[in-house]
């Protein structure tokens, strides 16, 4: 699929240049003909997974609005459901079926680490999750049936946080657009626009989300990174402690002074080391759904003969990947929190890792002359990070 024709004709650039961020775009037939790669049938099966995280939503006529409940579920729990105003989301699917991963590479014109996960929604007639306002880009393409969208960009002044449904809801909600989306159209809502889609009959979304972490987030984080860097055994010391009189429980600006310069000095991050921690921190994958290190690990010798044998490699669903430039002649690897460390002559190996999913045998062989790349390979195939196709 060309970025032209999910993009409605657009370019990548010009789509990024007008509307990323900015404003609002309905692309119509994004996808034509556009088939689902998941039935609601799998959908609902895959909400059974204990690792995976889902929500069934159903609006209901009590001042609360909605029953929520989050699974895993039982296959029991689907034949007791109302036939109308229910719906199913999944998050992460991408991380769980292949066919899903792979529809994600249609969005590469945005850097993948800055891709979240597709979130696939089913939906009864009326089924809805109410109006609400997310934080972050997001594209709605619908795969199946129709759904009505109502949107509005001015600000919400009375978004709230609606307890289970996990979303910032919209009360008094005044929409500025409605449009019906066919299968294969497809809506990009940036940060803050308010929303609210509603099923007509039975009907499949695809949402696929982008990170954005918060200030808040990206600042709670390098603390632990940073820590590291300090000498844990190093205690607070006053040696030119001068006596308590008056007043024992004042804390004076000569120690306020001392306790500033103190924690300056043991957390002020350089250059390399902030670059370091964000390519870590971006790329880092939510706890359950982590790839499992391989069984038997694999040594490099073995590894070289698997791949000169024509077997190829493919990462794993749940790896996230990106990739720098650093000082002294080497490239960052940052693969899911862990970083590898590359001469800049494969930086066309790093370039490789992160722009594909499935890796032949003739992209691979120029790097098995180089001992530090064959060592990356087996280090990410040894913690599950790589499979042999």
């Amino acid at each position: 699929m060309s970025g032209m024709t999910l993009l409605g004709g657009l370019t990548p650039r010009a789509f990024l240049h007008r509307h990323w961020q900015k404003t609002p775009c309905l692309i119509r037939k994004a996808v034509p003909g556009f088939i689902p790669q998941i039935s609601p049938n799998e959908l609902a099966g895959l909400a059974c997974e204990e690792t995976v995280g889902s929500r069934l939503i159903i609006k209901i006529r009590t001042l609360a609005g909605w029953r929520v409940r989050h699974g895993p579920f039982k296959k029991e729990d689907f034949r007791t459901l109302p036939a109308r105003n229910q719906a199913l989301l999944v998050q992460d699917t991408d991380k769980h079926l292949p066919t899903l991963a792979g529809f994600l590479d249609n969005f590469r014109f945005i850097p993948s680490w800055r891709i979240d996960d597709l979130m696939v929604s089913y939906a009864t007639d009326g089924g809805s999750v109410g109006a609400h306002v997310d934080a972050y880009d997001v594209f709605l393409l619908q795969a199946q049936g129709r759904r009505r969208w109502a949107i509005s960009s001015k600000p919400q002044r009375k978004a709230h946080q609606m307890p289970g449904l996990e979303l910032q809801q919209v009360r008094a909600f005044k929409p500025q657009h409605t449009w019906v989306l066919e299968p294969g159209d497809m809506l990009y809502l940036p940060p803050g626009v308010a929303h609210h889609g509603v099923a007509i009959g039975k009907c499949m979304t695809f949402s696929i989300g982008c990170r954005a972490p918060t200030d808040a987030e990206m600042l709670a984080d390098p603390s632990s990174l940073l820590l590291e860097r300090t000498h844990n055994a190093r205690r607070y010391s006053d040696p030119d402690l001068a006596p308590a009189t008056s007043d024992p429980g004042l804390i004076s600006e000569k120690l306020h002074a001392a306790i500033r310069r103190r924690l300056r000095s043991a957390l002020h991050p350089s250059d390399a080391e902030l670059d370091d921690w964000f390519g870590r921190f971006i790329t880092e994958s939510k706890s359950w759904l982590s790839p499992i290190p391989a069984r038997r690990p694999l040594a490099t010798a073995l590894l070289r003969q698997r791949l000169a044998s024509g077997r190829g490699l493919v990462c794993d669903l749940a790896m996230n990947m990106a990739w720098c430039h650093a000082k002294s002649h080497t490239v960052k690897l940052f693969v899911n929190g862990h970083c590898q460390s590359l001469p800049t002559r494969l930086s066309g190996l790093a370039q490789l890792l992160c722009g594909h999913r499935h890796y032949a045998t003739n992209k691979l062989k120029f790097y098995l002359i180089h001992k530090e790349a064959v060592e990356t390979l087996a280090d990410l195939y040894n913690m599950g990070m790589l499979h042999f196709q």
